[in-house]
């Protein structure tokens, strides 16, 4: 019996990614068969592809990049139900290992749980494949149906939605209240989104690219500042969802908050010691927040889609998946202009 083949995006070592040939897996108990269409680049990637490792996490061999993904059912596994061969879907790209249990403190919050295998992760040895390929199995607990009229690209975008949703959803509410978001990526320019779909009154965008000001407009921002052109932050901000990860931001950031106000921080720190003037924390009394992943927000983000949420002003540039390193190339060039950089993993997508 001849066998299948597949193409997927292989990152084998600092500045080494490859499309390799794999063989099409086979659906086991509890599992489906996704023929895939569509992944979104994120930063996780770019590092992986950069330097060989992303936060803790370092390649100890050849990974399937990829956790931004949707496509369509091929094959169900045995005992699976409730699915349809054909039917769009997307991921819930974490699985917990081991029995689950959390303390009561942190209870239900499982991005918290300390040993998750995440798509295109290598955090673990063997480390957990992504997506970034024609086809892979995913167990049907971590499948979710995309609405009707939700298209696969957009299903795509579901799961940093849901990163963005759970960063809205940290403060207990954002209703009539002024909210600046500070660096406007992909994330960012989706947490502007989360925040106008919870209520926000007055959303402030700012960056030091034009290019991520008019996307987080496009997605409801009211304001703009571009701080490459002289403008600062604004003052006596109610609540500031710092999206940008860079250190220095910090200090501008806590100025600009309100006292007694919140700072929820989505992007990304280093994790080495840098500086950063964290004064105004303690004489402002501001509450700074951290923000991870998500937990169930996926299935919000999903409503959100279906109810009308436009993605697809995030979308600036469309790659065929054996064009994935130079994807990976504009995705990571702050002089590329891009927002979210999309991979067709199947020419039929």
């Amino acid at each position: 019996m001849r066998t299948r083949l597949m193409r997927a995006v292989v990152v084998h070592g600092p500045g080494d990614v490859r499309i390799d040939e794999r063989e099409v897996p086979s659906p086991g108990p509890g599992e489906v068969l996704l023929a895939l269409e569509w992944g979104g680049i994120c930063g996780s990637d770019i590092a992986y592809w950069r330097k060989g490792a992303s936060g803790t996490a370092s390649l100890t061999h050849p990974l399937v990049l990829g956790h931004e993904v949707a496509g369509r059912i091929a094959v169900l596994g045995p005992g699976v139900a409730g699915f349809d061969a054909g039917q769009a879907v997307t991921v819930h790209p974490a699985q917990l290992v081991g029995d689950g249990v959390l303390p009561p403190r942190i209870a239900g919050r499982t991005n918290l749980y300390p040993h998750v295998r995440y798509f295109g992760s290598a955090a673990f040895d063997p480390h957990t494949d992504g997506g970034f390929s024609e086809f892979r199995t995913v167990p049907a607990d971590q499948v979710r149906p995309l609405p009707e009229g939700v298209d696969t690209e957009q299903g795509a975008l579901a799961e940093p939605l849901a990163v963005a949703l759970h960063a809205a959803g940290r403060v207990p509410s954002l209703r009539g209240r002024t909210v600046l978001v500070n660096g406007c990526g992909p994330i960012g320019s989706l947490v502007v989104a989360a925040a106008r779909l919870r209520g926000a009154g007055t959303v402030i965008a700012a960056d030091l690219a034009s290019s991520s000001l008019a996307v987080a407009k496009a997605m409801g921002a009211d304001e703009t500042r571009d701080l490459s052109g002289g403008a600062s932050l604004p003052e006596d901000v109610d609540v500031v969802f710092e999206a940008s990860g860079a250190p220095a931001a910090l200090g501008p950031v806590l100025r600009a908050t309100a006292r007694g106000g919140t700072v929820v921080q989505v992007g990304n720190l280093p994790g080495a010691a840098v500086p950063s003037v964290l004064g105004d924390l303690v004489t402002r009394e501001i509450t700074w927040i951290g923000s991870y992943r998500f937990v169930e927000e996926i299935d919000e983000a999903l409503r959100a889609l279906r109810d009308g949420l436009d993605v697809r002003p995030l979308i600036t540039h469309r790659f065929p998946l054996e064009r994935a390193e130079e994807a990976l190339a504009v995705a990571a060039d702050p002089a590329s202009g891009s927002s979210k950089v999309m991979l067709r993993l199947t020419a039929q997508a």
